[in-house]
């Protein structure tokens, strides 16, 4: 048997396949398409994480599925949410509403989710925030994240602090943003704060303290592992144009 018929045959297996899972859009076309690219594709992005149960694995997927089609989850989610109306699927789609920018629709999710006995989390209040955030709401997102504070005193959550510092840049508090940024930098798995204060020292005429804060993760970053870069290449491409400016 020739290649080029084994490569047809796995193709309309994955094909079918596909069909069968609710994935035919758009892997469909793609293995149709791109016979052998398509097919290994599909199995990599799709079937490993099945095989696994890998969580680095799912999430490479989502983002593979993101790039190709950016509102198919958030299909995915609206159906789940008109069929079953629960809290779980609420949730889903507020996070699919976030990811696309639909922050109007994320703090619907959010609002309806929070009135409900259950619904009464912080992570769901966080979640709120970030929408208000989106929004442009400054002054919405820090009662958001102060009711936090005030009603789940031990809650912890890097992401809030993060989000907390980004507000108050947003309402125009920058020496309490970037008090902030530097707080949350200690402990926040990455370096998005730092090379967020860096960039509000640029914004705020402070070249020189906002080349300095860039430089160190710069060369932070430069003496990591390659997958730390790889994850962190976004914030350190700012980071060395701010310390080169």
């Amino acid at each position: 048997m020739s290649i080029g018929i084994v490569i047809t045959v796995i193709s309309v297996v994955l094909i079918v396949h596909a069909a069968k899972t609710g994935r035919f859009w758009p892997w469909g076309f793609i293995i149709l398409f791109l016979p052998l690219a398509g097919a290994v594709a599909y199995i990599l992005v799709e079937l490993v994480p099945e095989w696994l149960g890998s969580s680095t694995a799912r999430r490479a997927r989502f983002r593979f599925a993101g790039a190709v089609d950016p509102s198919r989850r958030y299909r995915q989610a609206r159906d789940a949410l008109d069929l079953v109306d629960t809290i779980a699927n609420r949730a889903a789609l507020a996070e699919e509403c976030l990811a696309l920018g639909k922050f109007d629709e994320a703090l619907a999710q959010y609002d309806a989710i929070l009135a409900k006995p259950q619904g009464d989390e912080p992570g769901f209040m966080l979640g709120k925030a970030r929408a208000e955030y989106g929004l442009g709401n400054a002054a919405a997102a820090l009662s958001s994240l102060a009711e936090i504070a005030r009603r789940w005193a031990d809650y912890r959550s890097e992401d809030a602090h993060l989000l907390l510092a980004m507000t108050l840049e947003q309402a125009g508090r920058a020496e309490e943003a970037l008090a902030a940024y530097a707080d949350v930098a200690a402990t926040y798995p990455g370096v998005e704060p730092r090379v967020r204060q860096a960039q509000l020292l640029q914004r705020l005429g402070r070249e020189a303290e906002a080349r300095a804060v860039a430089a160190e993760v710069a060369k932070s970053l430069g003496r990591a592992p390659a997958h730390v870069r790889r994850r962190q290449a976004e914030w350190l491409a700012a980071a060395r144009r701010i310390a080169g400016a």
